[in-house]
């Protein structure tokens, strides 16, 4: 078994419960960073649902916010190893990118910052394939990118708040952590599906509860590398336990999936649930993204393949991906079991 104290941040999010749960798995002691504490309540609740109430001792909590400075530094105290989990994650493109950027950026710097000060050299931090495959002249076609790819952010014709956020938080970790000796590990999620603990899920979950309750009713023709937070969480695991991942990014992708595939998976799955199969035209999604919205987020993606390769990471992990077809099947099991759905269709 693993020992060691590691602080996660957003530990009450989709990743960041799922990243709690396997540490304790391991055998880390793991204290968490929440903004209130019934946060704090609703990861514990998840905690005992997956590993008993026994695991509850080795969990502690800090009440921190990514843009204050206030009690970091105390919160390092005693911690092996920082698990950078918190993200600023929006469904529809913000009218002030700042509200997506600023914590992306300002609450990298201020974790980073504060480890060192507090005497801890290894972090692992969730990024993004959005630092890896955008602004590189890909228009059309299939390509495959590897973790040796980094965005560029210049290079794109339309950017959204989440792209540029992450992209300037990995290289401004990256730079930090040449300059104070940091052993940084970045983990690079796509689309994250998988099982949802509680309500409080990933937006990616959206893409498979808006088909199931209809609340979707036409999809892009695009696709998506999915990716299972069972997998993600299991990465940043696996690379606190590995020194060799130090200086390293791991790309966390599965299967490449169009959207109406997902939609195909759902349907074979519920035959009693009326899953759409219309299709948004490509041109009508361009035009939309001109104004920002949702369509903005995908609009990069329309007409090509954006594949990422898994080798890296499956290999760091020492085992294949969960399929994408079952990290859908998951999210919509959690989603119909948890009452996520906006409304029952039959």
């Amino acid at each position: 078994m693993q020992t060691g104290l590691v602080l996660v941040t957003g530990a009450n999010g989709f990743v960041g419960k799922w990243t709690v749960i396997e540490l304790l798995r391991a055998g880390f002691d793991v204290r968490g960073t929440v903004r209130s504490e019934g946060r704090a309540e609703a990861v514990r609740s998840a905690v005992a649902g997956q590993l008993g109430d026994a695991a509850l001792t080795r969990l502690s909590f800090v009440r921190l916010d990514l843009m204050q400075d206030r009690g970091w530094l105390e919160a390092m105290e005693g911690v092996t190893a920082v698990a950078h989990v918190a993200a600023q994650i929006v469904a529809e493109e913000p009218k002030d990118p700042q509200l997506v950027i600023g914590p992306a950026v300002e609450g990298t710097e201020r974790v980073l910052r504060h480890a060192v000060a507090g005497g801890v050299r290894r972090v692992v931090m969730t990024s993004s394939i959005a630092t890896v495959g955008y602004g590189l002249g890909h228009d059309r076609g299939k390509r495959i990118y590897t973790e040796d790819d980094f965005t560029d952010l210049d290079g794109m014709r339309f950017t959204w708040a989440y792209c540029v956020g992450k992209t300037l938080a990995e290289q401004a970790a990256w730079a930090y952590a040449r300059s104070e000796g940091l052993e940084l590990t970045t983990i690079h999620p796509g689309a994250i599906l998988g099982p949802a603990l509680d309500e409080d899920a990933s937006i990616s979950l959206g893409m498979v509860t808006g088909l199931l309750d209809g609340s979707t009713p036409a999809m892009p023709s695009n696709g998506f590398s999915v990716i299972d937070v069972r997998d993600v969480a299991a990465l940043h695991v696996a690379a606190l336990q590995q020194p060799t991942s130090i200086g390293h990014r791991y790309l966390a992708t599965s299967d490449y999936v169009p959207f109406p595939q997902v939609a195909r998976v759902l349907a074979d799955a519920y035959p009693d649930r009326q899953i759409t199969n219309k299709i948004v035209p490509d041109w009508i999604i361009k035009l939309l993204a001109r104004f920002g919205g949702p369509t903005r987020q995908i609009i990069n993606d329309i007409g090509n393949e954006k594949h990422f390769s898994r080798e890296k990471g499956e290999a760091l992990l020492g085992r294949p991906f969960i399929s994408g077809r079952d990290a859908i099947l998951a999210s919509a099991e959690s989603a119909i079991r948890l009452g996520l759905l906006k409304s029952k269709r039959a």
